[in-house]
């Protein structure tokens, strides 16, 4: 976690007046994706990309292995990607992934939830070489918390069909399974145009990190020596190529539970810091809180998400 972050820890609560320069947004309009697809169906399944059975024999199938930085942007001083859910449908509002404490209004307190907050957020989209192709623009935060996990999700103002047709890009998927011990993995920072590659060592019960508190958050072996800037990385799992988490933080100087340097805490409560080693936060959980039109529904069966068990689920900023 960058501690240049620390200074807008405090204007979470305020809302942040865009100071971003006037753009041309790419209007959001079924009628128009339909005649993009230039005849081609769309039935809610991903006719305009590949099936999985073609991408799997396919050279041009969307994996960060092949197409280097390819739907990955850049978050501020953060990272991110451009993905899709497995019921995305091509016409629908594309989604950006990030980690909670990159939003723009600042690092949200234990407890906070955001949903549905607007937003004017800009993205850079990234090319296969790292080179910055396009701006992708905000709608709304659809959901963000650092209760748990450290994620934030953006809902863009074009669809999945109007980005591969402007800039040739796909998303990148995210997996419905939670990653695997031992598994093969790639960190990718659009912020550094920077890639590790390590395996999954373990999952950490607790990790504490300042005032805040995750939960099975992934432990990466040694050779992913993330730093400051690789936060909201997506962690690909390198025989799938699917999304398995995000990168959020490592340990950096060796302290104990301390801003920058988060210590894990197993199920007997027994404390370690580990310098050098970097965690991310697992994305499946995600799959199963997004309903019909990208849109987040906390209600859903199955949905573990966190938000205040007191509050009901209606759109803005929850605090517990």
């Amino acid at each position: 976690m960058s501690s240049a972050l620390l200074s807008s820890m405090n204007l979470y609560v305020a809302h942040v007046k865009p100071c971003f320069p006037p753009r041309a947004r790419l209007p959001f309009n079924r009628a128009l994706t339909s005649s993009l697809l230039a005849g081609t169906l769309l039935t809610g399944t991903w006719s305009i990309f590949m099936s999985a059975e073609t991408a799997e024999a396919s050279p041009m199938r969307q994996t960060l292995a092949g197409t280097g930085y390819a739907g990955t942007v850049k978050v501020g001083k953060c990272s991110g990607s451009l993905i899709r859910l497995p019921n995305s449908a091509a016409d629908e509002a594309a989604l950006v992934l990030s980690n909670g404490h990159c939003l723009e209004s600042g690092m949200p307190r234990p407890g906070d939830v955001v949903v549905g907050q607007p937003s004017e957020r800009v993205f850079e989209l990234l090319d296969i070489e790292g080179t910055t192709i396009g701006l992708l623009h905000a709608r709304k935060i659809s959901y963000a918390t650092m209760t748990d996990t450290d994620i934030a999700l953006y809902q863009l103002d074009s669809s999945y069909v109007e980005i591969k047709k402007r800039y040739g890009i796909n998303p990148l998927s995210l997996s419905s399974l939670p990653p695997s011990k031992g598994s093969s993995i790639k960190v990718v920072s659009s912020y550094w145009r920077r890639t590790y590659t390590c395996n999954i060592e373990s999952f950490a019960y607790k990790l504490h990190e300042a005032e805040w508190t995750w939960t099975n958050s992934i432990t990466y072996t040694a050779s992913c020596n993330t730093i400051g800037g690789t936060s909201g990385s997506p962690v690909l799992d390198r025989m799938t190529s699917e999304i398995v988490g995000v990168n959020n933080t490592s340990n950096r100087d060796g302290a104990r539970c301390t801003l920058n340097n988060p210590c894990e805490v197993d199920r007997n409560g027994t404390v370690a810091a580990r310098q050098g080693t970097g965690y991310g936060q697992s994305t499946y959980p995600l799959t199963r809180c997004v309903a019909t039109g990208n849109e987040i529904d906390l209600t859903l069966p199955g949905c573990e998400l966190p938000r205040p068990a007191a509050a009901s689920v209606v759109r803005g900023r929850y605090s517990g």
